[in-house]
């Protein structure tokens, strides 16, 4: 079999939302304008995944209002190119640079429902370190932390 070329770049919020309309986990994906809110005045990173320079998936987060935390916010990979690592090295590579910016932690919040999820932080060397209920259980917020 081929091997295919994975490249992580820095992308742009346009690509990231074009990705997340493709990822079958996301109901209802953010628009550019949520991007932007949530992205200006605070240092941030956007990551594109590209296999053989088709995009495949993406990776974004900023600092978390908490000192020396930087917060994954959104990430996801399409369905065809998944089982191929590009999750993994997305968030090796924002972890790297997370941490050559002076951050100490990683944080990222999950449903309850996302048991792939759960199992990638948890693997990485997350820990569960709080939950948030909502109304159905399914629906709980999962917040997994690691130390950089």
């Amino acid at each position: 079999m081929k091997s295919r070329e994975i490249k992580i770049r820095n992308g742009s919020i346009e690509e990231v939302v074009a990705l997340s309309q493709q990822v079958p986990e996301f109901f209802q994906p953010y628009s550019e304008k949520i991007y932007h809110e949530r992205l200006s005045c605070r240092p941030h990173l956007i990551l594109i995944a590209e296999v053989d320079g088709e995009l495949a998936g993406f990776k974004v987060g900023y600092q978390s209002a908490t000192s020396g935390i930087f917060y994954s916010w959104m990430g996801g990979v399409l369905a065809s190119y998944r089982r191929m690592g590009i999750a993994t090295k997305l968030a090796d590579t924002q972890e790297s640079w997370a941490k050559n910016h002076g951050f100490q932690k990683v944080q990222f919040k999950t449903r309850n429902r996302l048991s792939k999820m759960i199992h990638f932080g948890l693997n990485r060397g997350f820990m569960i370190v709080d939950l948030i209920k909502k109304d159905q259980v399914q629906e709980h917020r999962i917040v997994m932390e690691k130390n950089l």
